[in-house]
């Protein structure tokens, strides 16, 4: 059956706002205000504001979800499920609120698929805006409190979303108890054994409160039947098993364990759609970057690395794919509103793995981390900028790691060009 959406299907107000969208996103790109990804999708939904759904019929949606690995785990999705041949809508550079959606499906009005990065906090009105096909659940950790709510009270509104949507499978981490517990109301869920290194955020029972007993990756409720899920898809070393208890080597080009789950993730979801594994892992293992992290770049002399970290959860993941000593490595930290105010979260990071290295801090709220890392006894030297960083990291090595918040991740992106 043909399932395109080609926008002549759409009303004549509709396609005057995806024309004109498009328009606004190509001035912005090339007054060099961006890649036009959100500001297109504005100026759409202030024309028609029910755009997302229309653009979203007749497509089949994936909605990626989660504190962190959603712009990653969007990549492995869109590649995975590239062995079907066909043209993929995605917001592959995480314009994930809803106006990034509509600009990205504007984008690719004929395609039949669409995997979707999603902000935690819009996921209920996403779902009912697109009808997903699979929902995906990745984690669920404290990030930017100032702006998103309480995660207990997003893995509720989760729970009741997805609740109401009979036609959507959900593909959980059931290693993460709000999550399991958020996506235990829907009526289809693929499991999957992804892991959960930060738990600091779930000790307690989502459904009643009682303390959480743990064993290894295994958890259950004291008082109550809430419990970890059965799994069909498990992550085990640098192997995956499926469903049929067959064990296969991922072999990835992404570094860490983070990226081995969201790559599991990503198996799973393509299953549903009848992809191959076999194949799906070749398109997996094809995945060198994404959005400028893990790619290396040269600048006056010196290797750099960009590696991207936004939270406790994540600073912990990125910590352990650094280069060995005595690699140096810039942190760097911002305050701007996509990173969220409130820097406190920085006192959940354990910084002492840091002091047999070389440690530069940068950013705008460098005064803030370095504070930080005084407590922890690390050793480190402030810099102004990305080539001061550079400068004093090439005296003593050809190498530089570089983690950076949002912002902060963005603005060196934009200094060492395009090769990013």
């Amino acid at each position: 059956m043909d399932v395109k959406p080609p926008r002549s299907r759409l009303p004549m107000r509709a396609r005057l706002a995806t024309t004109v969208g498009s328009a606004a996103a190509t001035v912005s790109r090339l007054a060099g205000k961006g890649d036009g990804s959100v500001i297109g999708g504005i100026i759409g939904l202030r024309l028609q504001p029910d755009l997302l759904s229309l653009l979203a019929a007749g497509r089949r949606v994936v909605l990626v979800t989660g504190t962190n690995g959603k712009t990653t785990t969007t990549r492995l999705i869109t590649a995975a499920l590239g062995a079907l041949g066909q043209e993929i809508a995605s917001n592959i550079y995480g314009a994930n609120m809803e106006a990034g959606l509509a600009s990205a499906l504007s984008r690719a009005p004929h395609a039949t698929l669409a995997v979707l990065e999603t902000d935690e906090k819009y996921i209920p009105a996403m779902v009912k805006a697109t009808s997903p096909r699979v929902v995906v659940l990745l984690n669920l950790s404290r990030d930017q409190m100032d702006r998103a709510a309480e995660i207990w009270l997003l893995a509720r509104r989760w729970r009741e979303a997805l609740a109401d949507a009979p036609g959507c499978r959900v593909v959980a981490n059931a290693d993460d108890p709000l999550v399991a517990w958020a996506a235990g109301a829907a009526r289809q869920v693929t499991w999957v054994a992804a892991g959960q290194r930060w738990r600091d955020d779930s000790w307690c029972c989502p459904h009643c409160g009682a303390h959480l007993e743990r064993d290894g990756d295994d958890w259950s409720c004291r008082e109550c039947a809430n419990r970890r899920p059965p799994v069909s898809w498990v992550l085990t070393g640098d192997q995956v098993i499926d469903p049929t208890g067959r064990e296969r080597p991922l072999e990835l080009a992404l570094p860490g364990r983070a990226n081995r789950a969201n790559a599991v993730v990503a198996l799973a979801v393509a299953d549903v759609f009848g992809v191959n594994i076999t194949r799906a892992l070749r398109e997996l293992r094809a995945v060198t970057s994404v959005a400028g992290r893990y790619t290396q770049v040269t600048r006056r002399g010196c290797d750099i690395r960009l590696l991207l970290a936004k939270n406790p959860a994540g600073w912990l993941e990125a910590l352990d794919v650094l280069a060995p000593p005595p690699v140096p490595v810039l942190l760097s930290v911002n305050a701007q509103g996509p990173d969220g105010r409130d820097t406190s979260w920085l006192w959940d990071v354990d910084y002492r793995r840091l002091r047999d290295r070389a440690v530069l801090v940068g950013g705008e709220r460098r005064l803030d981390l370095a504070v930080r890392l005084e407590a922890d006894e690390v050793p480190f030297r402030l810099v102004n900028d990305i080539d001061e960083a550079v400068d004093l990291a090439g005296a003593a090595s050809a190498n530089l790691e570089v983690l950076a918040n949002y912002t902060a991740f963005q603005q060196y992106r934009a200094v060492l060009g395009r090769a990013l």
